[in-house]
């Protein structure tokens, strides 16, 4: 039995090993954006599901709709604890926070 993959598909695969490979400034930048869009998908999915549009999220956290929309962006390089921390509030949640070893997230498992 092979081990799993931790892409969805071959290609996503294929695709990761032809542009990043083992060079670790790439694998770093694309860990980097992976957590940008896990992080805006979250906080997409979270307000979503409470029923909320950006306009109420923003007013419950204390802000406009355009910093949520921002922070729903997969592009979105610019996440902090405290405003996490606000959203999570907002729609009942917490935060959590955890750190794992650089040799599993700079390359395929």
């Amino acid at each position: 039995m092979g081990r799993k993959s931790r892409f969805a598909s071959a290609a996503l695969e294929h695709a990761y090993a032809a542009f990043v490979g083992s060079d670790k400034k790439r694998a770093a930048a694309f860990e980097k954006e992976i957590a940008n869009a896990e992080i805006g998908r979250q906080i997409y999915d979270l307000r979503t599901n409470a029923g909320l549009t950006q306009s109420e999220l923003a007013k419950a956290v204390g802000t406009t709709a355009s910093v949520i929309s921002r922070l729903e962006d997969a592009d979105y390089d610019g996440h902090s604890l405290a405003m996490l921390r606000r959203i999570a509030r907002a729609l009942d949640q917490r935060v959590e926070i955890r750190f794992l070893p650089l040799k599993d997230a700079s390359r395929p498992s």
